[in-house]
């Protein structure tokens, strides 16, 4: 009897992975390369909702006062595509290599770590 009751368990699990809301981006590092002192820092990382229920951002942390970043609050329905916006203020003159969490509803993962790397010159 228990060995029925964990496999109903088990497999009510994995279906219910089966339907869920999964965000895949379309590239999770983005490289300014290099920029100028004072030129355009803005960016966006394209993400889909690959799963069939609506995706919903919680949050999206940048790891410094540097970088801004502004998300989508409504949730993405199945199959559409949505934006992260990044600004990185280029008038630091340095190298950088900043991360951007991003809390999400997904199955595949609650948390998602982006990048985004360079280097702004005089």
């Amino acid at each position: 009897m228990k060995k029925i009751i964990y496999t109903l368990a088990f497999a009510f699990v994995g279906l219910s992975a089966i339907n869920a809301q999964e965000i895949t981006f379309n590239n999770e590092i983005i490289d300014y390369g290099n920029v100028a002192k004072g030129s355009d820092g803005h960016r966006a990382f394209t993400f889909t909702n690959t799963g069939d229920k609506p995706l919903l951002l919680k949050s999206v942390k940048p790891s410094c006062g540097c970088t801004v970043a502004e998300f989508p609050k409504e949730p993405i329905a199945p199959g559409q595509k949505g934006e992260i916006k990044v600004s990185y203020d280029t008038n630091i003159v340095s190298a950088f290599n900043r991360t951007i969490t991003v809390y999400s509803n997904s199955t595949d993962g609650e948390r998602k770590v982006l990048r985004v790397k360079g280097v702004v010159k005089d």
